[in-house]
């Protein structure tokens, strides 16, 4: 019998009429005869109104405890309203928090951004299974974990989406559901550009950097928890059926992929092109980009200063894309000369991590300091960072810099 956990977003229960909408649809795939777990955020706006009260009335005066109580109220009265809703239609239903002696979600101690205890989790999650036997629906909290001393704890923001691809990881589900205020994954924001277009299949790996980089569909963390044979969409709370298409989350999460350094095996050489106020003047680093496009010449890295634009190519083409720029310094009379640097080695870290990770440059620049390496160039995205040192340098710059991850 198929298995689906169905994650509600808050702007999907945000008002009565909506969680009716909500439970309709659970109930529409249990009469299907499948088995649905169902796992609820706090009703929309909801944790933010409590965010308010509790800044408004104690400010700094509220301890971590305290914080994750008061917010945890939003989910409690969900999965509550939630399970009640569906039981009015028909088919029994149970809710389950932190409180209950069935939640399986279990942390560290570290309340406010908990991680999960996966073992420990893994086991509590089969006592799950026992209702869907019986032909009950679970309603389960998102957002909420429990620590080893019983204390509430919350998986910070996004953390229902957490909750729900850890669930199907558990216990084996066919299926992840989000259900959320869009269509699917667009090919961008449809409020900023009326032409967006759903996509009806997007990767797990395109899907994580898409979130990583801000796009509020799902949290890039829920993604660790997806299993290979676990298919997983994204659809609107508005039509009210679970069974639509939506966006297909395609592929497993490659977790070995997702924390790499790699240091690039051949050197890099460095073509710097300056020119007074040569940023001001418009299609400068198209001209420049394109020129060296045309002659199938790759560019590693780019950076721009004021007076000055620096390239970063293979070492093998470097003479090749010297002369190209050159010519094109001679033709533009906002350019005055360039010249071609000595070999470099380049070296990239990746880590989703990194966006949540006060201090990640220092933590990188600070073993290269204290060995004597010099840092070329530094480049860093939400994901990546890249350094560029002395080709001599790079290797024991490589070793230094692996451990971090």
């Amino acid at each position: 019998m198929e298995l689906i956990i169905a994650k509600f977003g808050g702007t999907s229960i945000g008002d009565g009429k909506k969680i009716k909408k909500a439970a309709q649809s659970v109930v529409n795939e249990y009469m299907k005869g499948k088995k649905i777990v169902v796992v609820v955020s706090a009703i929309n706006k909801t944790t933010d109104e409590f965010l308010k009260i509790i800044e408004d009335s104690l400010g700094s005066n509220v301890s971590d405890k305290q914080m994750a109580e008061i917010l945890s109220m939003g989910e409690m009265t969900s999965v509550r309203v939630m399970s009640s809703v569906i039981e009015s239609l028909g088919v029994k239903s149970e809710y389950i928090d932190p409180y209950n002696e069935l939640w399986p979600v279990q942390t560290n101690n570290n309340i406010l951004d908990a991680e999960l205890d996966i073992e420990e989790s893994e086991t509590k999650s089969q006592e799950i299974l026992k209702l869907l036997h019986q032909g009950v629906i679970p309603v389960l909290c998102g957002f909420l974990g429990k620590d080893s001393d019983g204390e509430i704890t919350t998986l910070g923001r996004g953390g229902s989406d957490i909750t729900a691809f850890f669930l199907g990881h558990c216990l084996n589900a066919d299926e992840v559901i989000i259900v959320t205020d869009v269509n699917g994954v667009m090919s961008t924001d449809p409020n900023k550009i009326q032409d967006a277009k759903k996509l009806d299949k997007i990767s797990v790996e395109e899907m994580r950097d898409l979130a990583t980089h801000g796009a509020q569909v799902l949290h890039p963390h829920a993604l660790k928890y997806k299993d290979p044979l676990i298919n997983a969409k994204i659809i609107n709370y508005k039509n009210g059926d679970l069974s639509e298409d939506g966006t297909e989350i395609v592929g497993p999460f490659e977790g070995e992929m997702m924390k790499t350094t790699i240091l690039y095996p051949e050197p890099i050489s460095v073509v710097a092109i300056v020119g007074k106020g040569m940023l001001k003047k418009t299609g400068i680093l198209s001209r420049l980009t394109t020129t060296l496009a045309e002659n199938d010449i790759n560019i590693f890295g780019i950076s721009a200063g004021q007076n000055s634009v620096t390239t970063f190519v293979n070492k093998k083409y470097s003479m090749e894309a010297y002369h190209l720029l050159h010519d094109m310094v001679v033709d533009c009379g906002e350019l005055s000369s360039l010249s071609l640097g000595k070999e470099i080695a380049m070296l990239t870290l990746e880590s989703p991590d990194f966006i949540e990770t006060p201090g990640i440059i220092s933590d990188i620049t600070d073993p290269l300091r204290d060995n004597n390496i010099n840092i070329v160039e530094i480049s860093s995205s939400q994901t990546a960072v890249v350094v560029f040192v002395e080709w001599e340098d790079g290797k024991k710059a490589y070793e230094l810099l692996k451990e971090i991850l």
